[in-house]
């Protein structure tokens, strides 16, 4: 896990410096100290081998006598020293850094460091500092680093670091600071890493920081912000790397991000977030790596959320217990990206969709994932482009049973389908939600399939709502997303996402109270015989609150009958009309509905009707009486022209006057009289299949 901390480099260079041999520094040391001769790197990371006095963790109270005068590196750390003289240290000419850290200064000015020119860093974390008033750090021109962290900071003066104009790093973390004050860094033009983070400010406001034009690393980490403004990052023009680590941001600050076009890297980690929307990364030409991991409430990375990130190298989406899908669109023009990395999320599958619009892609993880080894995943055995998967002994297949446990790279592209039902994930919105009325509401709804699926919401009432319509408060967006503005006490109830495409549907429910208030149906449920005709009749009912599942079962005989069973459909929610087709015309069929509530109760109505008789069998009856009529006459059109032709040259004879009289013209008939429905008259059920749902 990575956070993009200011520190990273001067850690690798700490770690450089254990390798490398302490030597001991033969001088008259205090007692209890170590003198030695130690690695040593300057505020800008530069190599020096420091003459180090060593006292820490030895429970003084002030600062040991007759220090070697050469000391460049002094430690006091974990001791109780709570005032220091200017005339304990003011001999030490060549003192370049001072750690103070975890002692028991209360008072700024009890450090009596008046006259210290050489003095480049100074530690003073752990303390009980209160305040820093005016000018509080006097005759350190030429200080560089300054650690304040895990005082109890209330209170920082306009002009408390005046005077500290080579300042490169001030580290203000875990105070109790309640605002920042931009005339605090009028003071510091040379100041290049900020940290101010585990300070619980109101608020970053416009132009906090706008004197830092060379600021290049900013951690405003822990603070509890819940936005950022559109110009709080004015004037940044040197950031490169910016921490909004573990904050309460709901959305990306995409406006303020605009206004730091140089940034590279960006730590996002920890904080609610519910989805990324389109353009929420868009145009930062210079960011190399985000990390968007540990989010809580992250569902979804929606259409084109990082789009023109042209040097983007890395992106981290990890451990986000909710994301569940990540668009096939999401990703646009990223040519330089190279390390994906979607591990333990609650991911059913990747879109190759995504995969392939990653033209630099070397390695991507998604282990950790409930990958659902079928059509969507199925890329993975079949992409001409060779990927290699991070952990892939831990990429494993968990549905269906039948490849459970198996590595997704081990199983054969036959063996997965090449078309899939829709899946909403469980961990997409809770089954059960308890709000106050007057609060907005968003449920992201997602699914994954082939083809992909079309969703649509229905409201408590039974009213559908598809992507852009709209009911009431209620709004369905393009994505899937239900927003409810402003929710009231009548818009309680059971709210359903529907995902479906040609092979069917799944559903995912959440039942909404309003100050504890929860509906229910009071009216009796009555079915309506809409239109009648000779193969098909149309059903109609009115959408009750809160229904659970419907079914629609009829039958050509008595209710009960074994010798007919009834034919069943399984209704999606948000349908309150149906058609049964493909009957018997001529026919008494009986329909019944059956409803179930969330309240677990269950009601039924019933109605029977009888289909036409077809007209068409008419029209053909009909038509063979005219064709043997036209025929008939046809008939005695031939006789006379016979007895015209004949008649006049001889007296027929007898035989031919016999065969005459025993002569009958049988002609067949052109066309039978149809039975309809003969040969197919079974009933069929029309089945949307779908998951249980979750309530």
């Amino acid at each position: 896990r990575r956070h993009f901390q200011p520190g990273s480099l001067l850690l690798c260079v700490v770690a450089a410096a254990a390798a490398i041999p302490i030597v001991p520094w033969k001088v008259k040391c205090p007692p209890r100290c170590v003198c030695q001769i130690r690695p040593w790197y300057t505020p800008r990371s530069v190599y020096r081998e420091a003459a180090t006095v060593d006292c820490n963790d030895l429970f003084i109270s002030s600062v040991p006598e007759d220090l070697p005068e050469g000391t460049q590196t002094l430690l006091l750390q974990s001791n109780s020293i709570g005032r220091l003289e200017q005339s304990e240290l003011d001999y030490l000419r060549n003192l370049s850094e001072l750690d103070l850290s975890q002692n028991s200064f209360s008072d700024v000015w009890d450090l009596g460091l008046k006259s210290m020119p050489q003095l480049l860093s100074l530690h003073l974390e752990e303390n009980q500092l209160t305040q820093l008033p005016d000018v509080s750090f006097p005759g350190l021109p030429n200080l560089q680093e300054l650690y304040l962290n895990h005082n109890q900071l209330r209170r920082i003066a306009p002009d408390a670091f005046s005077g500290l104009g080579n300042l490169l790093r001030l580290h203000l973390n875990s105070n109790l600071l309640r605002a920042v004050d931009s005339r605090w860094f009028q003071m510091l033009p040379s100041l290049e890493i900020l940290m101010i983070g585990g300070n619980r400010v109101d608020a970053i406001l416009d132009m906090n920081f706008r004197p830092l034009s060379n600021l290049r690393s900013l951690v405003l980490a822990g603070m509890n912000l819940r936005e950022i403004s559109d110009y709080a990052l004015e004037g940044l023009r040197s950031l490169e790397s910016l921490s909004f680590y573990d904050n309460k941001l709901a959305e990306v600050p995409k406006q303020a991000l605009q206004r730091v076009p140089g940034l590279k890297f960006l730590d996002l980690n920890k904080n609610p977030l519910q989805r990324l929307k389109p353009s929420d990364f868009a145009n930062m030409l210079h960011l190399k790596e985000l990390g968007l991991n540990n989010m809580e409430e992250l569902v979804a990375i929606d259409q084109f959320a990082l789009i023109n990130l042209p040097e983007l190298t890395k992106l981290d989406v990890t451990n986000n217990p909710k994301l569940s899908f990540v668009h096939p669109n999401a990703f646009h023009r990223l040519p330089r990206l190279e390390t994906l990395m979607l591990n333990n999320n609650a991911l059913s599958a990747l879109h190759k969709q995504t995969v392939e619009a990653l033209p630099g892609l070397q390695e991507i993880s998604i282990h950790g994932n409930p990958i659902h080894c079928d059509c969507v995943i199925r890329w993975v055995n079949s992409t001409q482009r060779r990927i290699r998967f991070i952990e892939p002994q831990s990429t494993l297949c968990a549905e269906p049973p039948d490849l459970q446990r198996r590595h997704i790279r081990d199983v054969p592209f036959r063996e997965m389908t090449d078309t899939c039902l829709p899946l909403i994930s469980p961990k997409s919105f809770p089954s059960r939600l308890e709000v106050a009325q007057g609060d907005n509401l968003s449920l992201h709804c997602r699914a994954l399939a082939e083809p992909q699926p079309d969703i649509y919401w229905v409201t408590p009432a039974g009213v559908k709502l598809t992507p852009y319509g709209e009911e009431g408060s209620c709004k369905v967006h393009p994505e899937g997303t239900l927003e409810i503005r402003g929710i009231s006490a009548g818009e309680a109830g059971l709210y359903t996402c529907v995902a479906h495409n040609l092979l069917g549907a799944d559903t995912k429910s959440v039942s909404v109270g309003v100050d504890h208030s929860f509906p229910l149906a009071q009216d009796s449920l009555q079915l309506t015989v809409v239109d009648v005709q000779a193969y098909h009749v149309l059903l109609a009912w009115e959408p009750h609150l809160n229904t659970l599942s419907s079914n629609l079962t009829w039958s050509s005989s008595s209710l009960g009958s074994r010798l007919d069973p009834p034919n069943l459909a399984r209704l999606p929610r948000g349908t309150h009309t149906y058609n049964i087709s493909r009957l018997q015309q001529d026919t008494q069929y009986w329909a019944c509905l059956h409803v179930a509530f969330v309240d677990l109760q269950a009601k039924v109505a019933c109605v029977n009707a009888r289909t036409k008789e077809a007209a068409h069998r008419y029209r053909l009856l009909e038509s063979r009486q005219s064709l043997l009529t036209l025929l008939a006459l046809c008939l005695l059109l031939l006789a006379a022209s016979l007895v015209a032709r004949y008649g006049a040259r001889a007296e027929p004879s007898k035989e031919l006057l016999g065969a005459g009289t025993a002569l009958r013209v049988l002609y067949p008939p052109l066309a039978q009289p149809w039975a309809g429905g003969q040969g197919r008259g079974q009933l069929l059920a029309v089945e949307v299949q779908a998951a249980p749902l979750d309530c």
